[in-house]
């Protein structure tokens, strides 16, 4: 899980690293825990030589209390290992939750594929990782290596004899790397894609029903999901088998050791004979172990081996954006400087060239036909978007790059399909930031909501479910518009902020934008209704992600007007000469 050899470490691999004293403390509880595992042979030595011998009680109580006291202590470094490696694992989790949750929200920006939500269920795997049976056999496997040397300094014949059981225990751990890696990888990989599809398609749940669509969103679904179980067992019965051969390893080792301890003493090479030969017995067992539970756990090992590559080379696709300076709070002066702009991941230009500057105070109206770039100019304006050349400047800055914990408060979006997130209404409104009911409540009365949550059974703090659902378009719409302009922003960019909007929410989006005109905010406003341009300064037409008008209100409109009964007039020659 390391970097290469010559490049620079990962943030993953930092924060592992930043973990190296508490797995010192884990290497060497791990020591004296393989040390108090003889507590049992030892015990059984010194009950052979001493208590059958001199038939003395009292020695065999003492002896109990030894090692009843060496199980103690080797239970209670057990659990202290166990704990170190936890918080390990919390530690490691605070220094990279944060972390991946801004790089899954900057890789779905970016549209950068493997952003979903599996990336938190393989930080969580990695995580599990740390205190998982798996990891601590590891750890064990140098360490139960030296009752080989316990065993050469009994009979080295013995020695050897148990070396090569835990070679044959290591040449059936790398089988079942070599045999399971591949399909294990491809089970996962499998997996992810049928919860993806799943959880996609059932979003859409209404759509499913209405038109019968379940059967074959089911049979495509299922089709994955028979893949993901097919490989999977594939996998599972390799490891399952290699798992059964190390055990009968392990076991017949013991009992092979305790025969040839037998053939040795037969032939006087074992001077020791007796009880000796069952501890050298007993040890050998006790050296394949570690190695037999590692292969018996190797899928929990090869998850997070996978999840961790996963999670290494979405972090290394996506760097996040450095933080830069603090600046000061934006008036609000919006230039837009010979901008091209396409969609993260792709070259086709969406927009061409785009250029204007808009006063705070003002409000400008972005109009033109379907897909001619409005909203992709909107996602530029408030930096969601870099421009591919050019710049969108807020009082002179480049808005991509600037921090947006930074300038988000001043900043108001209302995308075209209206978000709201698993929360309150208060919070929604609020942003999830500090709950300021006061500013909430004058968000909402400025958008005309107020009163319509109010007659709900909780008002403010009525839960609004996954994407706000349960609302109706209307309310859904104003909730977003009030989170918009709640606080004191210096930019408010709307795009179709009344497509879902009755008469009266007409009526309380002009007032909205006539206020936020008063109070010096710079607005832009992308509408396809003539409702809003009383508060309008500025027009900006776009077709084909070029600009074809720009200008004050009153003479676009003439300039359109005007070309419009030249069309007619164009249109109608004809009929007239005939």
């Amino acid at each position: 899980m390391a970097s290469k050899q010559g490049e620079s470490p990962s943030d993953l691999s930092k924060a592992l690293q930043s973990q190296k004293p508490l797995f010192h403390n884990v290497v060497f509880f791990s020591f004296f825990i393989n040390l108090l595992v003889m507590t049992p042979t030892v015990y059984m030595l010194e009950v052979y030589d001493r208590v059958v011998n001199s038939r003395s009680l009292t020695t065999l109580a003492m002896l109990t209390l030894i090692v009843v006291a060496g199980y103690t202590v080797m239970a209670l470094l057990e659990w202290v290992r166990m704990r170190v490696m936890h918080q390990a694992a919390l530690r490691f989790d605070a220094r990279m939750g944060e972390r991946m949750f801004d790089t899954v929200l900057e890789a779905n920006l970016r549209r950068v594929q493997g952003a979903t939500p599996q990336v938190f269920n393989d930080l969580r795997t990695v995580r599990e990782f740390f205190y998982s049976p798996a990891l601590m056999a590891l750890v064990d496997v140098p360490l139960a290596m030296t009752y080989i040397v316990v065993i050469v300094l009994i009979n080295p014949y013995m020695g050897l004899f148990s070396l090569v059981g835990a070679l044959l225990q290591v040449g059936l751990a790398a089988l079942t790397e070599r045999d399971t890696q591949a399909p294990l990888a491809r089970a996962n990989q499998a997996a992810i894609a049928a919860q993806s599809y799943a959880g996609n398609s059932l979003r859409d749940a209404q759509v499913i029903e209405s038109m019968g669509m379940e059967r074959g969103i089911l049979q495509r679904w299922l089709r994955r999901q028979h893949e993901f179980l097919a490989l999977q067992a594939s996998a599972s019965d390799k490891a399952g088998a290699y798992a059964s051969l190390s055990r009968f390893v392990q076991l017949a080792q013991a009992s092979l050791l305790l025969g040839a301890g037998c053939w040795l003493t037969v032939e006087g090479q074992f001077p020791g004979g007796g009880a000796m030969m069952i501890v050298a017995s007993t040890l050998g067992g006790r050296v394949l172990a570690p190695i037999v539970q590692v292969i018996g756990g190797w899928r929990q090992v090869v998850n997070a081996r996978d999840a961790y590559g996963r999670l290494d080379r979405l972090l290394a696709s996506v760097p996040l954006r450095e933080a830069g300076m603090p600046l000061p709070v934006p008036k609000g002066v919006l230039s837009v400087e010979n901008a091209y702009a396409a969609a993260p991941g792709s070259q086709a230009p969406i927009l061409r060239g785009v250029s204007f500057v808009l006063q705070p105070g003002k409000v400008l109206a972005l109009i033109g036909p379907s897909a001619s770039g409005k909203s992709s100019l909107a996602r530029l304006l408030v930096g969601v978007w870099p421009a591919a050349s050019g710049k969108v400047r807020l009082d002179g800055v480049d808005v991509h790059p600037w921090s947006k914990r930074e300038l988000g408060p001043h900043l108001g979006y209302l995308p075209q399909g209206v978000e709201l997130f698993d929360g309150t209404l208060a919070e929604n409104i609020a942003r999830f930031g500090e709950l300021d009911m006061h500013r909430v409540e004058a968000a909402a009365r400025a958008v005309g909501v107020h009163q319509a949550i109010l007659q709900l059974p909780n008002g403010y703090e009525t839960a609004v479910g996954e994407e706000g659902s349960f609302l109706s378009g209307g309310l859904r719409q104003r909730v977003g518009i009030a989170r918009a302009i709640y606080g004191d922003p210096r930019l408010v960019v709307l795009d179709e902020p009344n497509s879902s909007l009755d008469e009266d929410g007409e009526r309380a989006l002009l007032e909205t934008l006539l206020d936020l005109k008063a109070r010096g905010v710079t607005v832009v406003v992308i509408t396809h209704r003539t409702s809003v341009l009383a508060a309008v300064d500025q027009i900006l037409i776009l077709q084909d992600g070029q600009v074809k008008a720009h200008g004050p209100r009153d003479e676009v409109l003439a300039a359109l007007q005007g070309g419009a009964q030249r069309a007619a007039q164009a249109a109608a020659a004809p009929a007239l000469a005939a």
